[in-house]
């Protein structure tokens, strides 16, 4: 399928392909990894004026850890974390995350900050970020902005960028060496989308589970943090009766729409066992 008739450039700077998204007023669109945009070009779906690609801002590609957390550069791809063996230790849970991400063709090109401003609901990315509480920095002709995960996801396909911002960076909390965690994912196929997916983590204190944060992924809109089932979580021991009733806990806590994958029942139902698997794992 042909794509639509679009100028492109290739900046060497920020400040240049910022300047490039400005003056086309919101009909130009960034290039990173292209692993959605191209599809959707092909689809009619987005029909942007200008294309710009983001592939020779080297900067962006970093991998940082510090004291504070891990900063994944906006350009940074999937197996550049697959690969990199200090995030094993530094932050298992994204690594865990990201070797469900599609195939490995897709997982060579596709990029972090793509996979963050194009908001799929069912995306891994989007919900670590929403469940570790990650900041996203961003850079528009006004300068840089941080936005908590949790308000930057506003719908499907949906963000808080402005039309000439740019996602440069995502920067995850620090993982304490002893941190206990999941995740847990269901699709149709290897690679597909999630119809359900958990990441949790918490920390143990004497025997009980402190600092609980639970997330669903492709059960809503937007990637979700389960309250409800970090309630159950905070402060107990996970045993089968408190696993058993966080499942219930998050079955009960979304409410998801039928579509042509799955009934919101069934998802209902399958978030419920995503969560279940997660702690079981987070106890091993």
């Amino acid at each position: 399928m042909k794509l639509p008739p679009f100028e492109y450039a290739c900046p060497t700077s920020i400040v240049e392909a910022v300047a490039l998204l400005a003056a086309h007023g919101g009909e130009a669109k960034p290039l990173a990894g292209g692993q959605s945009l191209v599809p959707m070009l092909a689809f009619r779906i987005a029909a942007p004026t200008l294309l710009v690609d983001l592939r020779k801002l080297a900067e962006l590609r970093q991998i940082k850890i510090t004291n504070d957390g891990v900063t994944l550069g906006a350009m940074a791809r999937w197996r550049d974390i697959l690969e990199d063996a200090r995030l094993r230790t530094a932050h298992p849970l994204l690594v865990a995350a990201v070797a469900h991400v599609a195939h490995y063709q897709i997982r060579n090109r596709g990029t972090v900050g793509g996979s963050i401003a194009h908001a799929d609901p069912a995306a891994e990315l989007p919900g670590i970020a929403v469940t570790c509480e990650a900041k996203i920095t961003a850079v528009g002709k006004a300068g840089a902005r941080v936005i908590d995960a949790a308000d930057f996801f506003r719908g499907p396909l949906t963000t808080a960028l402005k039309g000439e911002e740019i996602v440069t960076e995502i920067c995850l909390p620090a993982w304490p060496a002893r941190r206990r965690f999941g995740f847990a994912e269901f699709a149709r196929r290897r690679g597909d989308f999630a119809l359900a997916a958990a990441a949790l983590f918490y920390d143990e204190d004497g025997g009980k589970a402190r600092n609980a944060h639970v997330g669903a992924i492709g059960v809503a809109d937007r990637p979700l943090r389960l309250t409800a089932v970090e309630r159950v979580i905070e402060g107990n021991a996970i045993d089968d009766t408190m696993i058993a009733e966080a499942e219930a806990a998050a079955s009960a806590a979304v409410d998801p729409a039928d579509d042509i994958h799955a009934s919101g029942a069934y998802r209902k139902t399958l978030i419920g066992v995503m969560v279940e698997r997660a702690l079981r794992s987070a106890t091993t």
